[in-house]
């Protein structure tokens, strides 16, 4: 049973991350109908950016982390901006293809800086454990739950209760009737890539702790693509319990699939996530939450 719990800890804990990138890709696509491939290079530029501004230049870590979520949130503006802004009315696939190129080019920058070695990310957290009652947590993994709770309550708070996050949704649910109410609907475009932004940097910062970055993190955020499609690719909160439930899978086999099914092979729990996206498209294409009308790209 102690194994269990600190199998499920630890399976939340790396279910935050997944959860964190897979909103960002839910809010744009809500707002803009697009699905955003630079999310995995905006995880990059913001992992590399704490490392930058925490370890490089020795700026305190928290603020490290501030910084850094603000600069690559204005880094997804200047995107938004300069290569997407023009494309509105074109296909959505054609975005799509052109998010692609922004993400191989962020991450060429980012791998430039980066080098070939593993960079430490400065966290304070590293791999330590904490001790209850015969439980062994790693403190990493506390953190990253309760600071993915608090970001996910503040942005149901802002979606609900604020003037712009309600525009939002106005615009997510119909994008020429909110245009019709007065609603910038650009602004709306704007400020989703900002906020995707800021939660990729945030995610690829925990993605960091213990083990540090290097120029393959980036195939860590394509995990939240099972996720989005467990959870529904239009449905923020099933984004949230998608990703959840991808590192809990993922754990679960990393734990228990060498005692239980070795014939599977080594490092199965690298693909578990995929076998749950290929059931759950096989079952219920649009996700547990999803809405079963959406057009996919």
């Amino acid at each position: 049973m102690t194994r269990l719990i600190q199998t499920l800890i630890a399976g939340l804990g790396q279910g935050s991350i997944y959860a964190l990138i897979a909103v960002g890709f839910v809010i744009i696509y809500k707002s803009t109908l697009v699905i955003s491939f630079a999310q995995p290079a905006m995880m990059m530029v913001g992992a590399s950016l704490v490392v930058f501004l925490a370890v490089s230049s020795g700026l305190n870590f928290y603020l490290a982390v501030g910084l850094a979520i603000i600069l690559t949130a204005l880094v997804a503006l200047i995107v938004e901006r300069t290569a997407l802004r023009p494309m509105i009315g074109e296909p959505p696939f054609v975005v799509a293809i052109i998010t692609i190129g922004v993400d191989i080019i962020l991450r060429i920058g980012v791998n430039r800086f980066l080098g070939r070695n593993v960079r430490p990310i400065g966290d304070p957290w590293g791999l330590q454990t904490f001790d209850i009652g015969g439980i062994f947590i790693q403190q990493r993994h506390v953190v990253m739950i309760v600071t993915t709770a608090v970001v996910v309550i503040a942005l149901f708070a802002f979606f609900k209760y604020s003037r712009i996050g309600l525009a939002m949704r106005a615009t997510a649910f119909d994008q020429e009737t909110a245009l019709a109410m007065g609603v910038s609907v650009g602004q709306v475009f704007a400020l989703s890539w900002m906020i995707a932004g800021g939660l990729a940097a945030l995610a690829g910062t925990f993605v960091g702790t213990g083990a540090g970055i290097d120029q393959g993190t980036w195939v860590i955020a394509l995990k939240a693509l099972p996720a989005i499609i467990l959870g529904g690719l239009d449905s923020i909160g099933g984004a949230i319990i998608g990703g959840l439930v991808i590192g809990v899978v993922e754990q679960l086999f990393a734990t228990y699939q060498g005692t239980y099914a070795p014939w599977l092979g080594q490092n199965f729990s690298v693909v578990s996530p995929y076998l749950v996206l290929l059931l759950v498209l096989l079952v219920r294409p649009y996700g547990l939450f999803g809405t079963p009308e959406i057009e996919r790209v």
